[in-house]
């Protein structure tokens, strides 16, 4: 399994992979972040389909076409603002990644490339929010096994290092 999940250091919209997971808030009409970026590279296709989208629920997810990125698909999931830990923020970062695995897989993606959900502007400790996302990959890839490759991606080398930890816990 060692060679299916990896983390890597760079721009998420550059990765030619079957899906890249967008942080997305809840309008899913764009943002700063890794939001604004994938919605700039990917082009006003994108911001058009995801005004018929109706939003997405924190914790939830919903996929469109990657339109001009090299990733053929994009799955936005909204995580949790980062509250003090007492306010579900565990359980809610936990479906965001259950809930894009499960459109990978209904969808027939076998390469997926995620974000540091929740570590940006939502304020997610990013120590507890790599635990997660390395639990949860590493889950992912034992259930599914067309699932051949997971990318978590790091915008910087602190973020990748902390990723590097939580993946060697796990």
């Amino acid at each position: 399994m060692p060679d299916r999940l990896q983390v890597v250091t760079g721009d998420i919209t550059r990765l030619a992979v079957d899906a890249v997971v967008n942080a997305a808030n809840e309008t899913l009409l764009g943002g700063g972040g890794v939001d604004g970026a994938i919605h700039r590279a990917a082009g006003p296709e994108l911001l058009a389909y995801c005004r018929t989208l109706d939003g997405c629920p924190t914790g939830q997810a919903k996929i469109t076409p990657g339109f001009r990125l090299p990733a053929k698909h994009i799955i936005h999931t909204v995580g949790p603002v980062w509250r003090g830990g007492r306010h579900a923020e565990s359980q809610r970062l936990t479906l965001c990644y259950r809930n894009c695995f499960r459109l990978a897989k209904e969808h027939g993606l076998r390469s997926i490339a995620f974000p540091a959900i929740g570590c940006g502007v939502y304020g997610y400790p990013r120590e507890e929010a790599a635990n997660i996302a390395a639990t949860e990959c590493r889950k992912a890839l034992t259930d599914d096994p067309a699932l051949e490759r997971v990318l978590l991606v790091a915008f910087d080398e602190p973020m990748a290092a902390v990723l590097r930890q939580a993946i060697s816990a796990a």
